[in-house]
């Protein structure tokens, strides 16, 4: 299997889209293949995991195009949390989780936001704007908020890439061919 990439010269849509999925590809290689201790696995002081990523993307994927896009509060299990008591939920509970739950806790917010993002996108494109608003009045567009997902991608995968080469050494950019 080839990994994404976006295309070297492709329109707009084609290129971000292609960037995120390169991101999301390369993220869950490498958080694939793992057990339990795999995924619990911190590098130095951090308490960073690769579950606790799977987990706060899977987040991130859901409030991203839910709240920003939609202008709706995400569903489970997110609308069952008590955010005021554990802001951090998502990275203290991972560790209650299977690499199996968490994998397909990801996998299905991966697959909510690919939805949402083709039906808006046939929709209105790039330049519409999310239900969302600031506290300074401002939505964001598609395409800004696409931006953000990429660029929360890139920044959690340079974690990945340190967790998981401290767990068994794996590093790259790519998976091998």
């Amino acid at each position: 299997m080839t990994h994404p990439e976006p295309p070297l010269a492709g329109d707009e849509t084609a290129t971000l889209l292609g960037s995120l999925e390169r991101q999301r590809a390369t993220f869950a290689w490498k958080c694939g293949g793992l057990d339990a201790d795999g995924l619990s696995a911190t590098v130095g002081v951090s308490s960073v995991t690769l579950g606790g990523l799977l987990k706060h993307l899977a987040l991130v994927e859901d409030e991203t195009f839910a709240r920003k896009l939609l202008g709706q509060d995400p569903g489970p299990p997110w609308d069952a949390v008590d955010w005021a008591a554990d802001p951090d939920w998502e990275w203290h509970s991972a560790a209650d989780d299977s690499p199996g739950q968490l994998m397909a806790l990801w996998q299905d917010a991966v697959a909510r936001s690919r939805s949402v993002v083709s039906e808006a996108l046939a929709g209105g494109g790039l330049g519409q704007l999310g239900r969302f608003t600031g506290s300074r009045g401002e939505s964001p567009s598609l395409r800004r908020i696409l931006i953000d997902l990429i660029e929360e991608y890139a920044r959690h995968v340079g974690h990945a890439d340190l967790i998981r080469e401290s767990v068994d050494g794996l590093t790259g950019e790519d998976p091998p061919d």
